[in-house]
């Protein structure tokens, strides 16, 4: 990625309206404008439903088998929808040729933790009581949908389900403790977000909950018997220690684990395909794991 690119980034982000948790009704229209995007050419786009929640399904014209993805959006499980995550759920079922089922989980504050987990795993036991393998699914999620990914997996163990074939994250928020220190020593390179933002997205969600509750905050969890895990992140994200913590625990718990940085860039940079090289490069990165963790599941 050139310089020039990075900075154009950078200075879209920083320009761009946010997404203030004042007013939760206003937030979730401002960022129901800024990401109006819909998925690229050539993927088919249909409403369906998902364990009794809405969904999104995203299917390439050259879809390739019978595999397919789980997907969790972001949006500090307090704004965002399939909708607004469409660009990029659309881009990466394109580049991994594969079916891909959005969910449109419900969100705080009017539905606390664990009401995304809750829904996340009825989903993805609705997948496996329909009779698809789980060697045959995979879990996908950025930001707090990343972070809903591994919680959606450890619920899936304790209640004794098979794991999916792996999952991928793209900068995955999974700490609500709000302790890693690039909190503070990323502050000014993070285009996005303050420590307050964090702050106000985790009241909504969790109100006088422990923030270390495991499904809440899988990065401080016992992650043994975890499928295999791709974790992508920007140097320049708060975040960025929710994914270097949460592929330490993995990898200390026993659990194959990729973690991929990419210099300069932020958080869930695969949003901008358009506008950084780099963006595609992950996604194709990202399709290469899920194609090799369904290959590997099923000759397990």
């Amino acid at each position: 990625m050139s310089r020039q690119q990075r900075q154009e980034l950078d200075a879209l982000l920083r320009n761009a309206p946010k997404a203030q948790i004042t007013t939760v009704e206003q937030a979730r229209a401002d960022f129901a404008a800024l990401f109006d995007a819909q998925a690229p050419d050539g993927v088919a786009v249909r409403e369906t439903t998902l364990a009794g929640r809405p969904a999104l399904e995203f299917t390439p014209a050259d879809v390739a088998g019978d595999a397919m993805v789980l997907y969790l959006h972001g949006g500090g499980y307090v704004i965002g929808s399939p909708r607004t995550h469409a660009a990029l759920t659309g881009e990466l079922a394109r580049r991994a040729r594969i079916r891909i089922v959005s969910l449109d989980y419900r969100l705080a504050p009017e539905h606390p933790f664990p009401a995304a987990v809750d829904d996340a795993l009825a989903a993805y036991r609705e997948l496996l009581d329909g009779g698809t393998s789980p060697a045959a699914i995979a879990l996908a999620g950025d930001s707090a949908g990343g972070g809903l990914s591994v919680a959606t997996l450890l619920a899936a163990r304790g209640a004794g389900l098979p794991m999916p074939a792996g999952a991928v994250l793209f900068s995955p928020w999974t700490d609500l403790t709000l302790t890693g220190a690039s909190i503070e020593e990323k502050l000014g390179a993070d285009p996005i977000f303050a420590r307050a933002d964090l702050e106000g997205y985790r009241t909504h969600y969790l109100g006088a909950g422990d923030p270390a509750a495991p499904l809440a905050s899988p990065a401080l969890a016992d992650l043994t018997g975890l499928p295999p895990l791709l974790v992508q992140a920007g140097s320049s994200e708060l975040l960025l220690d929710d994914s270097v913590r949460l592929a330490g625990r993995a990898a200390a718990d026993g659990v194959d684990v990729t973690l991929r940085v990419w210099g300069g860039l932020s958080h869930v940079f695969q949003h901008h395909t358009a506008l950084v090289e780099e963006a595609g490069e992950a996604l194709d990165d990202a399709a290469r794991f899920l194609a090799h963790a369904y290959r590997t599941a099923a000759a397990a």
